[in-house]
């Protein structure tokens, strides 16, 4: 688990979405909510600029955040967030509460190690990361930071799958238990650019003899 995020907030009286466009013309105020469980959702209004900040950890959004405001704390994991089209500026911020003996569902990011001695990556080839992250179910207190998928011995031509990362105890993935044909590949190997490249050469190559064998054939007719 890492370092607890605390974020302040403060609570919100103005709602709608007038009063939300108002806020985010300020220039440093960001509309958001806290909902889930049996208590009522409140609204909240986060500053810009301490937002931004804890956003920078990759932890923001899969780790439980305390959320303080009015005189108290409240554990809580973002559910949804929405950035300006053009500008990726954060507009609007929803956040779930959270109870210690409740399973919740998050994202988590997905850490490959030894990607640099991969012998297929050493002979020149590449990973190819099919997914950085994956939604795994726990209890609060067992959420991971982070999962780790080794990629030392993946070789050339084979991929490693969801089932293939080891998960700490009490985490399950979501995905595997809706049965096998969700088991989604996760990284594989791509070759070296020279044999791709040498690939396509043989293929031109054969298009072309094909081409003059049509050409000679009907040559033949025409005699």
């Amino acid at each position: 688990m890492s370092n607890k995020i605390e974020l302040a907030a403060e609570l919100r009286q103005d709602v709608g979405k007038g009063a939300s466009r108002r806020l985010r013309r300020s220039g440093n105020a960001v509309p958001g909510i806290l909902y889930g469980g049996v208590r009522e959702p409140i609204n909240l209004t986060f500053k810009y600029n301490e937002l931004n900040k804890a956003m920078e950890a990759e932890s923001f959004y899969s780790q439980i955040l305390n959320l303080s405001f009015d005189g108290q704390d409240q554990q809580a994991v973002v559910r949804d967030l929405q950035r300006h089209p053009a500008t990726g500026r954060v507009q609007h911020i929803d956040f779930l509460r959270i109870r210690a003996d409740r399973m919740i569902t998050v994202s988590v990011p997905i850490h490959f190690l030894n990607e640099e001695t991969n012998a297929a990556v050493k002979a020149g080839g590449s990973i190819s990361h099919t997914m950085n992250e994956v939604e795994v179910s726990c209890l609060p207190g067992d959420l991971p930071e982070f999962l780790e998928l080794d990629i030392a011995g993946l070789e050339e031509g084979h991929a490693l799958h969801l089932s293939d990362i080891k998960m700490p105890e009490g985490v399950t993935i979501v995905a595997l238990a809706l049965g096998e044909d969700h088991d989604q590949p996760v990284a594989s190997v791509v070759p070296k650019r020279a044999e791709v490249e040498e690939v396509d050469e043989d293929v031109a190559g054969g298009d072309a003899d094909a081409g003059d064998a049509s050409a000679d054939a009907s040559e033949g007719d025409e005699d």
